[in-house]
């Protein structure tokens, strides 16, 4: 069974709008993949359908091999997300709500405490364990998003604009974090529009108007340009 993420002739409308259209892909395990485009490509359309928010009737999605129209609870137990809006209660500490989630997700109360524990370790953040996360910088708060969302040890990380409103430093260990994760073996899926994000040997895919503009290795696909000069020359847009 593929531990990575498929997805095959995808689409969506809202209304008249085609949002998505016949987008398909493959990330293996084991890859850092960055999703780039430009505000308005439908890359939030797309999270919203690999994490089942939205249903597509259209296409297929398949997530660690499982099925995620056939087989959703299966799917989605395998994937873990860090959404582009914090989703934290900024009133529990830091352990508090990783705990909370390792509950949601059934974890047996045995193993939940060595997992949050090896989660924040990985992190850097065990000595901000008690602290509430309204205390938190914006750095520190993604990185307890991410500890949480690597908690079940799902085989797909999608992580949505996850360094909006970071600054510099924040952004690079984050950026830096999440490609260790994926050499580790695990399959991650980033989307952005800040090509300063993208490394040249990561898998790229470039969406635009709703389609997959260009899919390959990244400094394959920028050749001779800076990427962010091929990306707006491709898509007009700045990044």
């Amino acid at each position: 069974m593929s531990s990575g993420l498929s997805v095959s002739g995808l689409e969506f409308r809202f209304g008249p709008k085609q949002a998505l259209e016949n987008v398909s892909f493959e990330v293996p395990a084991g890859t850092f993949c960055a999703l780039l485009g430009p505000n308005g490509a439908g890359k939030s359309t797309l999270v919203s359908l690999l994490t089942r928010l939205l249903v597509s009737p259209d296409g297929a999605i398949h997530i660690a091999g499982y099925d995620l129209q056939r087989k959703p609870r299966a799917a989605l137990a395998a994937l873990g997300v860090v959404f582009q809006q914090p989703t934290l209660d900024l009133n529990l500490t830091v352990w508090q709500n990783l705990s909370y989630f390792a509950a949601l997700h059934g974890l047996p109360r045995n193993i939940v405490s060595q997992r949050i524990d090896a989660a924040l370790e990985r992190l850097d953040m065990r000595e901000r364990a008690h602290e509430k996360a309204r205390d938190l910088n914006g750095g520190h708060r993604r990185r307890m998003e991410l500890a949480r969302a690597l908690l079940h040890e799902p085989k797909v990380l999608l992580l949505d604009e996850p360094t909006v409103g970071l600054d510099a430093a924040a952004r690079a260990a984050i950026t830096a974090h999440v490609h260790d994760l994926a050499d580790q073996g695990l399959c991650v899926l980033w989307t952005t529009h800040l090509t300063d994000e993208v490394r040249d040997s990561d898998h790229l895919l470039v969406l635009h108007q709703g389609a997959i503009l260009a899919d390959g290795q990244a400094g394959a696909i920028r050749g001779t340009s800076s990427l962010s000069d091929w990306f707006l020359s491709h898509t007009g847009a700045a990044a």
